[in-house]
């Protein structure tokens, strides 16, 4: 994982080349109103997108995001929408938003969590950074894949935000017998120490670029390209908010050290959905490179 950072953080971050436009173009970015998901929004706007929908939990706080986007970009169309990725009904009522939409291209789902302890959601009764960064993430894809084949006039574009951290997980877990009740099972290493190299955030990337691989083998390329992306270790995020003092003090020095910015990493979504091609469906990219 240092041998990772290291060489992430000696990556020079690519811009998207003068030709690509995305005019006439409709995007989706979950967690768009704060840190990679916000940068990722102006970089797709300043590329000429007609529509954005910003997905957020809080759509206070997703307008506030959405103002100086607006201001800074009067002619395009941005829209905040509810989506709480900790809530079914929310997922399925967002996606019911989605389908009106006459045009749908690029879907980046970027919301995800880390917890220092693990809680068990009373709503979906499965722990929440399972719940969030997998069980959510793949139901949202599932249901707005029919929309990115049937509304895109190319290829649609399906971007999951994964972790370089998923290609060094344990999954001490991954031969329990039903496997979805034992992410539950606080008994299971990994319940405890849920910041970002926390086991059980480790495994729910890997989780992650499973279902991605799965997702391309299912989806023909020709209607959705489907990958995963690492943005890079990245400061200026909310990612470990729920992180002890200790490790806040960690992350900020391995931020001075190691750290892309926001709008360095942004690049790598857009990278992924704008500029990497059918090459890329099924694929794992970090560093503006195809890895797997």
């Amino acid at each position: 994982m240092f041998k990772m950072l290291v060489k992430g953080a000696s990556a020079k971050p690519k811009s998207p080349p003068s030709p690509i436009s995305l005019v006439g173009q409709t995007a989706i970015i979950t967690g768009s109103n704060t840190g990679i998901g916000l940068a990722s929004a102006r970089v797709l706007l300043g590329l000429g997108l007609s529509h954005l929908v910003m997905a957020v939990r809080s759509t206070e706080k997703g307008a506030a995001a959405a103002l100086p986007l607006r201001k800074d970009f009067p002619a395009i169309k941005i829209d905040v929408w509810a989506l709480d990725m900790l809530s079914y009904n929310s997922i399925q009522d967002f996606v019911g938003k989605c389908a009106a939409l006459p045009r749908l291209d690029i879907a980046i789902l970027n919301a995800g969590i880390t917890l220092n302890d693990s809680i068990v959601n009373k709503s979906t009764g499965h722990e929440e950074v399972f719940q969030v960064n997998y069980l959510s993430t793949a139901l949202l894809a599932i249901l707005l894949l029919p929309l990115l084949k049937s509304r895109s006039t190319s290829p649609g574009r399906l971007t999951i935000v994964g972790s370089g951290l998923g290609l060094h997980s344990k999954f001490t877990n991954r031969n329990a017998v039903p496997l979805i009740p034992s992410f539950d099972d606080p008994a299971n290493p990994g319940w405890k120490g849920m910041t970002l190299a926390g086991e059980r955030y480790c495994v729910s990337k890997t989780l992650v670029l499973m279902l991605v691989f799965t997702l391309s083998e299912l989806v023909a390329v020709e209607d959705v390209i489907i990958n995963a992306v690492e943005p890079g270790f990245t400061s200026g995020t909310s990612l470990n908010r729920s992180a002890a003092a200790i490790q806040k003090v960690m992350v900020k020095l391995m931020h001075k050290l190691y750290a892309r910015t926001p709008e360095q990493a942004a690049l790598t979504y857009v990278d992924a959905v704008a500029i990497k091609g059918k090459e890329s469906h099924g694929c794992f990219l970090m560093d503006w490179e195809i890895i797997g």
